[in-house]
Protein backbone atom coordinates (compact mmCIF):
# COMPACT_ATOMS: atom_id res chain seq x y z
CA UNK A 1 0.00 0.00 0.00
CA UNK A 2 1.78 2.92 -1.17
CA UNK A 3 0.98 5.35 1.46
CA UNK A 4 1.68 8.52 0.28
CA UNK A 5 -0.02 8.19 -3.08
CA UNK A 6 -3.25 7.45 -1.63
CA UNK A 7 -2.81 10.20 0.23
CA UNK A 8 -2.47 12.29 -2.95
CA UNK A 9 -5.22 10.45 -4.62
CA UNK A 10 -7.68 11.41 -1.45
CA UNK A 11 -6.96 15.09 -2.08
CA UNK A 12 -7.40 15.35 -5.28
CA UNK A 13 -10.97 13.58 -5.04
CA UNK A 14 -12.03 15.77 -2.41
CA UNK A 15 -11.02 18.59 -4.20
CA UNK A 16 -13.08 17.78 -7.12
CA UNK A 17 -16.33 16.61 -4.48
CA UNK A 18 -16.12 19.42 -2.72
CA UNK A 19 -15.72 22.16 -5.78
CA UNK A 20 -19.31 23.86 -5.80
CA UNK A 21 -19.29 23.33 -1.73
CA UNK A 22 -20.96 26.31 0.78
CA UNK A 23 -17.85 28.33 2.04
CA UNK A 24 -17.95 27.09 5.46
CA UNK A 25 -17.38 23.22 4.28
CA UNK A 26 -15.60 23.39 1.31
CA UNK A 27 -11.88 22.27 0.24
CA UNK A 28 -10.27 24.89 2.25
CA UNK A 29 -11.89 23.42 5.75
CA UNK A 30 -11.06 20.14 4.77
CA UNK A 31 -7.35 21.82 4.19
CA UNK A 32 -7.32 23.77 7.47
CA UNK A 33 -8.50 20.58 9.19
CA UNK A 34 -5.94 18.69 7.70
CA UNK A 35 -3.23 21.06 8.81
CA UNK A 36 -4.26 21.28 12.25
CA UNK A 37 -4.66 17.39 12.76
CA UNK A 38 -0.87 17.14 11.27
CA UNK A 39 0.54 19.68 13.71
CA UNK A 40 -1.56 17.97 16.68
CA UNK A 41 -0.39 14.81 15.62
CA UNK A 42 3.06 15.39 16.05
CA UNK A 43 2.23 15.61 19.77
CA UNK A 44 0.31 12.42 20.22
CA UNK A 45 0.70 8.67 19.79
CA UNK A 46 -1.42 7.96 16.79
CA UNK A 47 -1.63 6.43 13.44
CA UNK A 48 -0.78 9.72 11.44
CA UNK A 49 -1.99 7.71 7.76
CA UNK A 50 -5.13 7.44 9.82
CA UNK A 51 -5.44 10.39 11.10
CA UNK A 52 -4.63 12.29 7.34
CA UNK A 53 -7.18 10.12 5.62
CA UNK A 54 -9.88 10.96 8.14
CA UNK A 55 -9.10 14.46 8.26
CA UNK A 56 -9.56 14.90 4.50
CA UNK A 57 -12.63 12.83 4.88
CA UNK A 58 -14.14 13.84 7.64
CA UNK A 59 -16.93 16.45 5.65
CA UNK A 60 -16.81 14.51 2.36
CA UNK A 61 -20.67 14.65 2.49
CA UNK A 62 -22.25 16.41 5.43
CA UNK A 63 -25.41 15.42 5.93
CA UNK A 64 -26.41 19.64 6.83
CA UNK A 65 -26.28 19.65 3.07
CA UNK A 66 -27.84 15.70 1.83
CA UNK A 67 -31.11 16.87 3.75
CA UNK A 68 -30.05 15.41 7.45
CA UNK A 69 -28.79 11.94 6.48
CA UNK A 70 -25.90 10.85 8.31
CA UNK A 71 -25.28 7.98 6.40
CA UNK A 72 -24.36 9.60 3.05
CA UNK A 73 -20.73 10.60 4.33
CA UNK A 74 -19.45 7.38 5.40
CA UNK A 75 -20.61 5.78 1.99
CA UNK A 76 -18.71 8.16 0.08
CA UNK A 77 -15.81 7.65 1.96
CA UNK A 78 -16.08 3.99 2.19
CA UNK A 79 -16.44 3.60 -1.84
CA UNK A 80 -13.47 5.86 -2.35
CA UNK A 81 -11.41 3.77 -0.08
CA UNK A 82 -12.11 0.92 -1.65
CA UNK A 83 -10.86 1.71 -4.86
CA UNK A 84 -7.83 2.90 -3.67
CA UNK A 85 -7.85 -0.72 -1.73
CA UNK A 86 -7.27 0.27 1.74
CA UNK A 87 -7.57 -2.33 4.11
CA UNK A 88 -10.99 -2.87 5.51
CA UNK A 89 -9.75 -2.12 8.93
CA UNK A 90 -8.65 1.11 8.16
CA UNK A 91 -12.17 1.88 6.46
CA UNK A 92 -13.58 0.83 9.57
CA UNK A 93 -11.73 3.52 11.39
CA UNK A 94 -12.39 6.00 9.13
CA UNK A 95 -16.40 5.37 8.56
CA UNK A 96 -16.41 5.78 12.46
CA UNK A 97 -14.45 8.85 12.39
CA UNK A 98 -17.13 10.25 10.16
CA UNK A 99 -19.95 9.50 12.60
CA UNK A 100 -18.54 10.48 15.56
CA UNK A 101 -16.75 13.27 15.05
CA UNK A 102 -19.79 16.05 14.63
CA UNK A 103 -20.87 18.48 17.56
CA UNK A 104 -24.23 17.67 17.56
CA UNK A 105 -25.91 19.63 19.94
CA UNK A 106 -23.36 19.00 22.28
CA UNK A 107 -25.52 16.48 23.88
CA UNK A 108 -24.27 13.07 21.18
CA UNK A 109 -22.88 10.34 23.05
CA UNK A 110 -20.10 8.61 20.89
CA UNK A 111 -19.96 5.36 20.46
CA UNK A 112 -16.79 5.01 19.47
CA UNK A 113 -13.48 6.71 19.95
CA UNK A 114 -9.68 6.26 19.32
CA UNK A 115 -6.63 8.65 19.47
CA UNK A 116 -7.13 9.41 15.83
CA UNK A 117 -10.33 10.54 16.22
CA UNK A 118 -9.50 13.13 19.37
CA UNK A 119 -7.15 14.60 17.15
CA UNK A 120 -9.60 15.19 14.13
CA UNK A 121 -12.07 16.14 16.41
CA UNK A 122 -10.16 18.85 18.04
CA UNK A 123 -8.80 20.00 15.03
CA UNK A 124 -12.09 20.13 13.11
CA UNK A 125 -13.31 22.16 16.27
CA UNK A 126 -10.56 24.55 15.97
CA UNK A 127 -11.47 25.94 12.94
CA UNK A 128 -14.70 26.22 14.32
CA UNK A 129 -13.20 28.87 16.64
CA UNK A 130 -11.28 31.87 16.73
CA UNK A 131 -11.63 34.32 13.28
CA UNK A 132 -12.13 31.87 10.94
CA UNK A 133 -14.66 30.27 13.01
CA UNK A 134 -16.18 33.51 13.15
CA UNK A 135 -16.45 34.01 9.24
CA UNK A 136 -17.40 30.62 9.05
CA UNK A 137 -20.47 31.43 11.66
CA UNK A 138 -21.63 34.22 9.21
CA UNK A 139 -21.30 32.40 6.21
CA UNK A 140 -23.15 29.37 6.81
CA UNK A 141 -25.51 31.62 8.65
CA UNK A 142 -26.20 34.10 5.62
CA UNK A 143 -26.19 30.51 3.62
CA UNK A 144 -29.26 29.63 5.50
CA UNK A 145 -30.96 33.25 5.61
CA UNK A 146 -30.82 33.50 9.19
CA UNK A 147 -30.64 36.86 11.24
CA UNK A 148 -27.23 38.00 12.35
CA UNK A 149 -28.56 38.81 16.27
CA UNK A 150 -31.99 38.81 17.73
CA UNK A 151 -31.85 39.75 21.40
CA UNK A 152 -35.44 38.44 21.84
CA UNK A 153 -34.19 34.78 20.99
CA UNK A 154 -32.52 33.77 23.55
CA UNK A 155 -29.44 30.69 22.60
CA UNK A 156 -30.85 27.51 23.51
CA UNK A 157 -28.92 25.02 25.87
CA UNK A 158 -30.21 22.28 26.36
CA UNK A 159 -31.23 21.09 22.61
CA UNK A 160 -31.32 17.19 21.21
CA UNK A 161 -29.79 16.85 18.21
CA UNK A 162 -32.82 17.01 16.44
CA UNK A 163 -33.82 20.69 18.01
CA UNK A 164 -29.72 21.46 17.02
CA UNK A 165 -30.06 20.29 13.40
CA UNK A 166 -33.25 22.05 12.77
CA UNK A 167 -32.20 25.33 14.67
CA UNK A 168 -32.72 28.48 12.70
CA UNK A 169 -31.72 30.85 15.68
CA UNK A 170 -29.98 33.94 14.93
CA UNK A 171 -26.83 33.41 14.00
CA UNK A 172 -24.94 34.77 17.33
CA UNK A 173 -26.78 32.36 18.96
CA UNK A 174 -24.86 29.91 17.76
CA UNK A 175 -21.82 31.32 19.62
CA UNK A 176 -23.31 30.39 22.84
CA UNK A 177 -25.03 27.06 21.34
CA UNK A 178 -21.97 25.76 20.42
CA UNK A 179 -18.30 27.62 19.56
CA UNK A 180 -17.85 29.09 23.17
CA UNK A 181 -18.22 25.51 24.47
CA UNK A 182 -15.95 23.68 22.49
CA UNK A 183 -12.83 25.31 24.35
CA UNK A 184 -13.58 22.68 27.16
CA UNK A 185 -14.29 20.12 24.67
CA UNK A 186 -11.20 19.51 22.90
CA UNK A 187 -9.42 16.27 23.26
CA UNK A 188 -5.34 17.00 23.59
CA UNK A 189 -2.94 19.16 24.81
CA UNK A 190 -2.12 20.73 21.64
CA UNK A 191 -5.14 21.33 20.94
CA UNK A 192 -6.53 22.94 24.44
CA UNK A 193 -3.51 25.67 24.24
CA UNK A 194 -4.64 26.58 20.37
CA UNK A 195 -7.86 26.81 21.53
CA UNK A 196 -7.56 29.41 24.68
CA UNK A 197 -5.98 32.19 22.02
CA UNK A 198 -9.20 31.32 19.80
CA UNK A 199 -11.54 31.45 22.29
CA UNK A 200 -10.47 34.51 23.60
CA UNK A 201 -10.40 36.22 20.06
CA UNK A 202 -14.24 35.42 19.88
CA UNK A 203 -15.02 36.66 23.67
CA UNK A 204 -13.43 39.78 22.46
CA UNK A 205 -15.34 39.98 19.70
CA UNK A 206 -18.56 39.73 21.14
CA UNK A 207 -18.01 42.65 22.75
CA UNK A 208 -17.52 44.84 20.54
CA UNK A 209 -20.39 43.03 18.61
CA UNK A 210 -22.36 44.58 21.27
CA UNK A 211 -20.96 47.58 21.83
CA UNK A 212 -22.16 48.37 18.07
CA UNK A 213 -25.11 47.48 18.41
CA UNK A 214 -25.98 48.95 21.21
CA UNK A 215 -24.22 52.11 19.84
CA UNK A 216 -22.01 52.64 22.32
CA UNK A 217 -18.33 52.02 20.20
Amino acid sequence: MNKEQIISNTVSFVKETLKNAEGGHDWFHILRVWNNAKLIAKSENVAVFIVELGALLHDIADSKFHNGDETVGPKVARAFLKSEEVPEEIILHIENIINNISYKGGNFQQNFTSPELKVIQDADRLDAIGAVGIARCFNYGGFKNRQLFNPEIAPNLNMNKEEYKNSEAPTINHFYEKLLLLKDKMNTVSGKKIAEERHQYMENFLQQFYNEWEGNS
